[in-house]
């Protein structure tokens, strides 16, 4: 019996991983020790925290925690080490091209104001890219708990700063908190300048967010979107417009979307031809990288390697990696399913 292949020497696109959430626990243990920062229990005893987001007390606890390891990035060279090391665990994990989401306000008091800080954050992503040989773009992410028109504010700049490595703009947070159409001019915006749309739905809530995404925001692509499995209809909008979900698996469990891994409709949504893109989404707090989700859709799934294969093409093509990227991922691609 020919022994299963290895999916870290599958190669794939990562389009779901967000900035802080990247970072390797032992790195925060040492940038915490370094600036006098207490940490929660929950960030240092070596285990995934146990979190469950599915009601509001559940996702504050995990914002918390959140928060908690974003106060240990404080300096440019916290940057540099965190983005350099996200590329690190991605080339381990077979990745050959990354788009790491990060919302820059965020990190502007630290680093100077929002221009310092995304442009911090860009140098990083460059360097990272030039060292470890892992292609690597940003996607500007906007908080939906805060108001529209600070998502406009970052759709602008994103554009402004498209040709230094933004390839995309997303909306982060609960999407139980206000309205997609909301931030529809902040898509716009973003969508006039040549960036695609990549908003996060249908996790914590259901179908609904995922149409409004897609009616209101216009998305090429849905963070999550699990929820869609919940809608025939729906699922054949997504597969006749080819939007792919990036769908999370461990997260989704971690989180308490769904109880088991087994239980996360990885089967439905390939069977409907929905395209997806599997991503780690905070590593951090779920304990498990991109070759982990992988493994889960061939453990509790019954995917095939055939299968994996086509879940790596798809998250290749899903991607905003240039053309002769994506032809050297597929080739890859087809090598680890020949060989």
């Amino acid at each position: 019996m020919l022994s299963a292949r290895d999916v870290r020497l599958l190669p794939k696109a990562h389009l779901h991983l967000h900035f802080t959430g990247s970072m390797r626990p032992t790195t925060l243990l040492e940038l915490a020790d370094k600036y006098g920062v207490h940490l929660p229990e929950a960030l240092t005893s070596g285990e995934p925290p146990k979190l469950r987001a599915t009601d509001e007390r559940g996702w504050f606890r995990f914002q918390r925690l959140y928060d908690a390891a974003r106060s240990c990035l404080r300096e440019p060279e916290d940057i540099q080490r965190l983005v350099r090391e996200a590329a690190e665990e991605d080339v381990r994990d077979g990745s050959g091209w990354l788009e790491i989401q990060v919302d820059p306000t965020s990190y502007a008091p630290m680093l100077g104001g929002l221009i310092p800080a995304l442009e911090i954050i860009l140098d990083a992503v460059d360097s990272a890219s030039r060292e470890t040989g892992l292609g690597m773009r940003v996607v500007v992410a906007a908080n939906r708990m805060k108001h529209p028109l600070d998502a406009r504010t970052l759709a602008r700049l994103a554009v402004r700063y498209a040709d230094r490595g933004i390839v995309g703009f997303g909306l982060s947070n609960d999407e139980r908190r206000g309205m997609a159409r909301d931030f529809d001019r902040a898509f716009a915006i973003a969508r006039e300048g040549g960036l695609l749309a990549a908003p996060h739905g249908g996790e914590l809530t259901g179908p609904a967010s995922v149409r409004d995404c897609l009616d209101d925001l216009r998305a090429s692509r849905i963070g999550h979107g699990v929820r869609a499995a919940e809608d025939p209809r729906l699922l054949r909008k997504l597969a006749e417009r080819g939007v792919t979900c990036e769908v999370c698996p461990a997260s989704n469990v971690a989180l308490g979307v769904y109880e088991k891994p087994e239980d996360v409709p990885l089967r439905t949504l390939y069977d409907a031809g929905v395209p997806m893109a599997l991503g780690a989404d905070d590593p951090l707090l779920f304990g498990s990288r991109l070759a982990a989700q992988y493994e889960l859709a061939r453990r509790h799934h019954g995917f095939t390697d055939a299968e994996l294969a086509e879940l790596a093409r798809q998250s290749v093509r899903g991607s905003a990696a240039p053309d002769d990227v994506q032809a050297k991922l597929l080739t890859g691609i087809g090598h680890w399913l020949e060989g």
